[in-house]
Formats: C-alpha cells, structure tokens, sequence
C-alpha cells in the first residue's frame, strides 16, 4: 500500500516540510539537501475541476516569476478531470490546458519539473501533469491509466473482449503502473530509499522528450519512435 501524502512528504523532507494541503490542492516549499524544492498537486483522489487546476497552474507560475531554476515535483493523486457541467461551462479544458502550458513554459525557463505518481493517475489529471514533466516516476503500488477498457471500446468501436484479449500482450491497451513503465511514459519506479529516489530523479531528469525511444528499448511501444522520426523527416 502506497503511503498518503502526508507520510510520503515527511520521508521525503522530513517532518517541518513546508507542505499544505487546501482540500484536495497541495503545496509548499520544501528542503532537500539544502536545495529548496516547489512542491504542487493533488491528494484524496482529486477530480480536476476550473479552480484546482488553475490554482496549480498559479503556483507554477508564481515559483516561475519569483524563484528562477527552482525545481517543482509535482505530487500525483487524481481520478482526472471535474465531470461537472459548472466546470464544462466556465471552461476546463481551457484551464488544464493552461495548466500544463505553465508546466511546459516552466520546462522552458530552465526549471527542473519531476512528477510523482504517488497514488492514482487518470485520464485528463494526469495528461496534463505528470505526462508533460521532464520526468514521471511512480510509486510501485500506483494506478495509472488514461481510459478504461470500456470506455476504449466505445471510442473505438472495437469489442470489449478484443481490447481485453489485445491489452494481455500490449501494454498500450491495458493499464497498470507496470505497463506505463514499458511504455515510457513513467520513466522509473521509486523503491527502497525513498528520498534517495528523489536526489537520483532531480539529477537525471533529462528535458529532452525520450519517451517513445524509452517504449522501445522496453518493448512496449516498438514503433512509435520510428514513426516519430519519419514524420520529422518527411515534414
């Protein structure tokens, strides 16, 4: 069982983190080997709705203006975005668009961007967090997937029991931490010391995009670098 957010911020930065939750909105400033870190995301299974989704894009902005090159570890705990017709009408996908523009403007600046999966990573939540960081580690007992199988079926028109028989040999159809981990869409998994964890993430995290290169080293996405490369060179 993967520990709640307030347990894992103490392992992590120890017991005077700097680390607020406001509902479901975590963040903070906290200290690693006299290094301060911006810490920003979510607890309690949090749907991202309007608010909370620009009340995290705010914090990145805010360490972007006032506090260039620190890192920011995005904390990872969503079942995806707010399923609410307030938030449809005001705009949510404007508002998680914008959230994940201010973590690609971040990137851009020269900030580290590093995100933790530390419990649960749906759909649209996770799509625009943790998947445009430089890197995505996850907790092993984490639960990660962007659509259920039957949700993929009707998007697809394609049979359930065929999904189900396809996602048992490619992980593009199934979910599970392990499977985004073939993909390279989570780039490692953090065991044992977990802020060891945390010094060795900060100091690889590579800006570069090499997911698809990850995926197929992996085996889990076999020909979607080669694909990527030919459209570059076509284009």
């Amino acid at each position: 069982m993967n520990p709640d957010w307030t347990t894992l911020a103490a392992t992590l930065f120890g017991p005077d983190h700097g680390i607020v939750a406001d509902g479901d909105f975590l963040h903070g400033t906290a200290r690693l080997d006299r290094r301060e870190i911006a810490v920003v995301g979510t607890t309690g299974h949090a749907a991202i709705g309007v608010q909370l989704a620009l009340a995290q894009a705010r914090v990145v902005l805010d360490t972007v203006a006032q506090h260039p090159g620190r890192p920011l570890l995005l904390l990872i705990d969503t079942q995806g975005q707010q399923l609410r017709r307030r938030d449809e009408l005001l705009g949510i996908h404007r508002a998680m668009a914008h959230l994940g523009m201010a973590i690609d403007h971040a990137r851009r600046q020269g900030h580290t961007v590093l995100g933790l999966v530390y419990d649960q990573a749906l759909s649209g939540g996770f799509i625009t967090s943790g998947l445009i960081a430089d890197a995505c580690d996850a907790l092993p007992g984490a639960e990660i997937r962007v659509m259920r199988i039957p949700a993929m079926a009707r998007v697809t028109k394609l049979p359930e029991a065929l999904l189900e028989e396809l996602s048992q040999a490619n992980p593009v159809f199934a979910p599970g931490v392990g499977n985004y981990v073939a993909m390279g869409g989570v780039r490692r998994l953090w065991e044992g010391d977990l802020r060891q964890c945390l010094r060795g993430a900060l100091a690889d995290a590579d800006p570069a995009d090499r997911r698809a290169e990850a995926g197929r080293e992996r085996g889990g996405r076999r020909l979607a670098a080669e694909v990527a490369q030919r459209v570059l060179e076509a284009a």
